[in-house]
């Protein structure tokens, strides 16, 4: 007979069976959505190297702020890169000068920005962080506390920057391209690549982000775009997660793109989702200049989920953890021109 006894035994194991299949689809889902800690990311294809670098502090469980520093003076130092670092391109008077930012999981941040003569210009960002009561030095200003700091001043004009910089004098043409390498308006080994922003979590969870560039090819002299511009280059809120940029720097200035990008993340969004959301909104406001130039963002949660987004096609970015050292993942943009 089929009593009520019965019936709430069968009804208590039922329950039990559900709440096991339950438990172990979470540790299922779980199991294929957590991200690997520790976790670096970085902008562009050179974004490998430097990630391989930063992943010599984060796998001996090392501070994520060391690790940046370390992964990104990789492509500083590398003498076939004309858009970072030593061997970067100079402005339209000859002169190179270099931008980078620095911020920490506890909101520190230090900045330099048209440094010269100075090859590595995000340790002196991360001195101005650590020695003085300022985020960013500029300049003269800015080389004189790294020659004090003990830094050697070097002439960073390498024959191939000048010979470059010399052709490009014939015509004196200034426009910022899209794709450097297939449109060869400007010459150099690297197409779209003018920044390297990384981004990392260490093993106790906590972000740090570095940006470093030497800004656009036969710029203004004086101009600066938004990787020293803390909130517009680089921004990490240790409870939230991080964001960098790359591309037209003035655009990403006027929208205080990553700072934008995290707040975002605040609200909920995904990483590549906040991204997105920024990319729109700089299309929106100036449609017309958004389908002559490129600008993309990198970011990353607290969970060490991470996504990208750019105005056109091309944008990838490196992914270094225990699982893989040399990812490079295709980031989605608006334009698939």
């Amino acid at each position: 007979m089929y009593n009520r006894r019965k019936f709430l035994k069968i009804s208590a194991a039922g329950a039990s069976i559900i709440a096991v299949s339950k438990s172990a689809f979470a540790k299922s889902i779980n199991k294929t959505t957590t991200p690997v800690l520790p976790i670096v990311i970085s902008t562009w294809n050179f974004g490998i190297q430097a990630n391989q670098e930063a992943w010599k502090t984060l796998s001996t469980g090392g501070r994520s702020l060391d690790a940046v520093e370390a992964g990104v003076k990789i492509p500083e130092a590398d003498m076939k890169n004309h858009t970072v670092g030593r061997a970067g391109y100079p402005d339209r008077d000859g002169h190179v000068t270099l931008d980078a930012s620095i911020m920490d999981e506890f909101g520190n941040c230090g900045a330099v920005a048209a440094i010269e003569y100075i090859a590595h210009p995000i340790s002196v960002a991360r001195l101005v962080m650590e020695k003085t009561p300022h985020v960013l030095l500029v300049g003269e200003g800015a080389t004189q506390f790294a020659v004090e700091q003990g830094f050697k001043k070097e002439d960073l004009l390498t024959p191939e920057s000048k010979a470059a910089w010399q052709e490009w004098l014939k015509t004196e043409k200034y426009a910022p391209v899209i794709d450097i390498e297939n449109k060869q308006e400007v010459p150099g080994d690297h197409h779209n690549h003018d920044t390297i922003g990384m981004l990392a979590i260490d093993a106790k969870g906590n972000i740090s982000g570095a940006c470093t560039t030497s800004g656009m090819a036969f710029k203004l002299r004086g101009r600066v775009g938004d990787s020293p511009i803390i909130g517009a280059g680089l921004y990490v809120d240790n409870e939230v997660g991080g964001a960098t940029s790359t591309g037209v720097g003035e655009e990403v200035i006027r929208n205080a793109g990553s700072f934008l990008v995290v707040e975002l993340m605040r609200q909920g969004y995904s990483p590549e989702d906040a991204c997105k959301e920024v990319v729109n909104r700089i299309i929106k406001k100036k449609p017309d200049t958004a389908k002559q130039i490129q600008v993309g963002f990198l970011a990353i949660n607290k969970k060490g989920e991470h996504g990208a987004y750019a105005i056109q096609k091309g944008f990838q970015y490196a992914v270094c953890n225990q699982d893989t050292q040399d990812t490079l993942i295709n980031g989605k943009s608006f334009y698939n021109l």
